[in-house]
């Protein structure tokens, strides 16, 4: 008893999860950029608050920015996480779907358009943030 019934239908899904699969490198590279963003704003709000003793920010207006901003980012990497959970089991979903031999373009239409619309979500976090950063660049 084999444990696929058609090959055909596995190179099928082969093919149907080759963009999911780049869709996961290119999540996995933008939760790159968003940790290093996170990091970098919390290396610097660490400098204002050993600064601020000094009265670097007497209003607190650059501490707020970098609370804002620190936030959203921590959203934006929750929802490119997600989009990241939301691939992988797409993928996983079709090769079971392949191996019982159960159709799968629904399944895999519906995964990837969560893993998109949680893409953008994040996209959107990221979004806010920059704008957050360019209103107060010059404070910085």
């Amino acid at each position: 008893m084999a444990l696929v019934a058609d090959i055909d239908q596995l190179s099928t899904v082969i093919s149907h999860a080759t963009a999911p699969a780049f869709m996961l490198g290119a999540v996995a590279a933008f939760l790159s950029i968003l940790i290093s963003r996170l990091e970098r704003i919390v290396d610097k709000n660490r400098a204002l608050k050993s600064a601020d003793a000094a009265g670097v920010d007497p209003s607190g207006v650059i501490a707020a920015s970098f609370s804002r901003r620190m936030a959203l980012l921590s959203r934006a990497i929750y929802f490119a996480v997600l989009s990241a959970l939301a691939t992988a089991a797409l993928l996983i979903g079709a090769f079971v779907a392949a191996l019982s031999g159960v159709g799968h373009a629904r399944f895999i239409a519906l995964m990837f358009a969560v893993s998109l619309a949680l893409l953008m979500a994040s996209l959107v976090e990221l979004t806010r943030e920059i704008r957050i950063y360019m209103a107060n660049m010059h404070l910085e």
